[in-house]
């Protein structure tokens, strides 16, 4: 049985995409506006030790496996497809077929893998040293990269879009204001904003609020560059960014925490004792607003060890339900006062991404490598689809923290409804 043929019968012959293989086998029209290239007997080989989503994808970031048009666009084209819809016999017959040898090749992952050996070697899941590699290994690419997909605002969180037109910066000073106004800030208020990323949140509520603001940060190289931005916008005296483990903050008395994009790398054994230590911090009164990623429901794995996000781009990465992470908040003292999801907003704030890197793919080669750019295509471009699709969500959770008395210092209605 030719690849092609094996294509054909996983795919179906309606999804429009064309396919080819090193065998010389083809299927699919000729003219579809997307095509799949197994270039050598090695991408099979890594179907073989790892079928699914992680084979797939250490073939495409090795390139064994090209796509021809649309990345995003091919895997929303065929993003329910399985090996499932092949019955045994034809497993059989497909397995039968590829030969012995590229099925008995061991090849090694791509380097821009995380070995789960080499955290091990680091502690369990979520210990300091290992969490500081998880992050130094998705967050230290470079930032001239990060700077060409994310934009001039730096901001790698979803952003908020005001309009259909707005474009991706107003959606991020939206995104950062909207937390500023649900927090409450204003002039003489400290911040506390944990994995503060290259320092958005801590220079807008200081330029914009007023506000006296840290944030902390597990990459130098995040650190380096809002240290750098601050001094350039004259904050100095208002806004610091320190690279350090947020469960190190000595400081205590906050009026508000921001924790933005930061629970997903926290782990769900650690979460109570994470809202804790953010409870800990605040002054009676004081907000926390946190915004993170997670699941549609408490049905779905938190963690999945083998799968590419996890190897590839968020090592250790896990995500809860809404739900649970507001039971936590509740039941650690926090009153909840809003709660939003954005998950929309996080599928256009991707796209925009994606667009930045094909506009600058041939300098993000060069700067950081064609695997590792491929490892961004992919990922943002599946993430597209799996916002869209509702396999995750963007929420915003606001909890504050009452007085002995139970008064929250909440007005009635905000000042400035928020969108």
């Amino acid at each position: 049985m030719a690849l092609a043929t094996i294509f054909e019968k996983i795919v179906g012959t309606d999804a429009n995409v064309a396919f080819m293989a090193y065998d010389g086998s083809k299927a699919g029209p000729d003219g579809a506006d997307l095509a799949i290239e197994v270039k050598s007997p090695i991408a099979v080989a890594y179907l073989a030790q790892a079928p699914g989503e992680l084979g797939l994808a250490r073939a495409y970031i090795s390139g064994h496996i090209d796509v021809h048009g649309d990345m995003y666009a091919l895997l929303d084209r065929m993003w329910n497809i399985t090996t499932n819809d092949l019955t045994t016999s034809e497993k059989i017959a497909a397995v039968r077929s590829l030969g012995v040898k590229p099925l008995l090749m061991r090849v090694p992952p791509p380097p821009q893998e995380m070995r789960q050996s080499s955290l091990a070697r680091l502690g369990s899941r979520h210990a300091k040293q290992r969490d500081a590699e998880a992050i130094h290994h998705h967050y230290d690419v470079s930032n001239r990269f990060y700077r060409w997909v994310l934009g001039p605002s730096m901001a790698y969180t979803c952003a908020c879009f005001p309009s259909e037109e707005s474009t991706l910066e107003e959606a991020q000073f939206a995104k950062f204001d909207l937390v500023a106004r649900k927090l409450g800030l204003q002039p003489g208020m400290r911040l506390l904003d944990v994995g503060c990323g290259w320092g958005g949140m801590v220079i807008h509520a200081a330029k914009h609020y007023g506000v006296k603001a840290l944030g902390v940060t597990l990459s130098k190289q995040q650190a380096e560059w809002a240290q750098q931005a601050i001094a350039e916008e004259g904050l100095e005296d208002l806004a610091e960014v320190r690279f350090m483990d947020y469960r190190d903050v000595q400081e205590t008395g906050f009026d508000a925490v921001s924790s933005i994009g930061l629970t997903e790398h926290i782990g769900k054994a650690n979460v109570p004792s994470y809202f804790q230590f953010l409870y800990g911090k605040l002054k009676a009164g004081g907000r926390l607003l946190n915004h993170c990623i997670t699941r549609p429901t408490g049905k779905e794995k938190t963690f999945n060890k083998g799968g590419f996000i996890n190897r590839y781009v968020f090592p250790d990465g896990e995500l809860e339900s809404v739900g649970w992470l507001v039971r936590q908040m509740e039941d650690i003292g926090f009153e909840i006062r809003h709660e939003e999801n954005l998950r929309e907003h996080y599928a256009k704030t991707l796209r925009h991404w994606c667009d930045n890197l094909d506009a600058n793919w041939d300098d993000a080669v060069q700067e950081v490598g064609m695997g590792t750019a491929r490892v961004w295509a992919l990922y943002m471009a599946g993430c597209i689809v799996g916002f869209e699709r509702n396999k995750v969500q963007l929420h915003q959770v606001l909890g504050v923290k009452l007085d002995q008395n139970g008064r929250s210092g909440v007005p009635l209605r905000p000042a400035r409804d928020w969108p």
